[in-house]
């Protein structure tokens, strides 16, 4: 089985003393790629280190909306920067997070829309996160999405960990972004996000553990890491009624064709 994790902090300082071993157990368990999206300036610089340092880890570089308070021209100078490294696979991760106010929302849209025209200068998708916030944020992307070029035109970018309700899904979809799902659709009291999850076409279709938050039933309450994605792969399965090795075929050509990933 070949899986990609697509969606894990793996510089996070959770990490430090057995980094090496978390990637070995990940191979181990199928998941030959991870992507690596940063939240900050220094997380961008740890996300590419470990680009370059391990086979199968590629990184997205951005600002998280928690991080967009200093946000100006630049931190989006220094993100073009970063973004012309070989294995930037996207920008992110971007969005809106209105529950943690960290950021005042002006500030938040100013980072994520100039985040998003970067990414069309670039032709990058972008890994979107939203918290509480879906009415604005589908607005922007809205607004944005028919500026795309063609280059990005049907792989604009992933909702992240999804959670919003089921409009809010199919509007995503419509203009043509993937959804990415996390631990919490194997938790026993998510079944409204397992109702969303089977209404999604399986060619829009991400894996991600958002580690190292978000472990999965099975190991919720530890430390999440990229082995895990394989629940996620197994519950999307299901929901889907194919097998666990037809779901992870799909979600990995998604990966590879969004992110434009070398065919493993």
């Amino acid at each position: 089985m070949d899986l990609v994790d697509t969606h894990c902090h793996l510089y996070f300082h959770r990490y430090d003393a057995d980094r090496d071993e978390v990637l070995r157990r990940a191979r181990g368990a199928g998941v030959n790629r991870v992507i690596v999206p940063a939240i900050d300036l220094e997380s961008c610089r740890q996300a590419l280190e470990l680009a370059t340092s391990f086979d199968g880890v590629f990184a997205a570089v951005g600002i998280h909306p928690n991080s967009s308070a200093e946000f100006d021209d630049s931190v989006l100078d220094a993100l073009r920067r970063f973004a012309g490294a070989s294995k930037v696979v996207a920008l992110g991760e971007i969005g809106l997070d209105y529950y943690w106010e960290k950021s005042p929302q002006a500030q938040q849209w100013r980072a994520f829309e100039s985040q998003l025209e970067l990414a069309i200068e670039l032709e990058l998708p972008v890994i979107i996160h939203n918290r509480d916030a879906s009415a604005d944020l589908m607005k922007i992307l809205a607004d944005w999405a028919p500026g795309a070029p063609a280059k990005l035109r049907g792989r604009l970018g992933v909702l992240h960990s999804f959670s919003a309700a089921l409009d809010i899904a199919e509007r995503a979809l419509a203009l043509g972004l993937y959804l990415g799902f996390t631990g919490p659709i194997t938790f026993k009291n998510a079944e409204e996000l397992r109702s969303v999850a089977r209404r999604v076409p399986v060619d829009r279709l991400l894996i991600e553990t958002d580690a190292p938050f978000l472990a999965p039933q099975p190991r919720r309450g530890k430390r999440n890491e990229p082995a895990y994605v394989r629940y996620i792969n197994d519950k999307v399965a299901e929901l889907h009624g194919v097998s666990a090795e037809e779901m992870a075929r799909q979600t990995t050509r998604n990966a590879e064709r969004l992110f434009a990933l070398p065919i493993d």
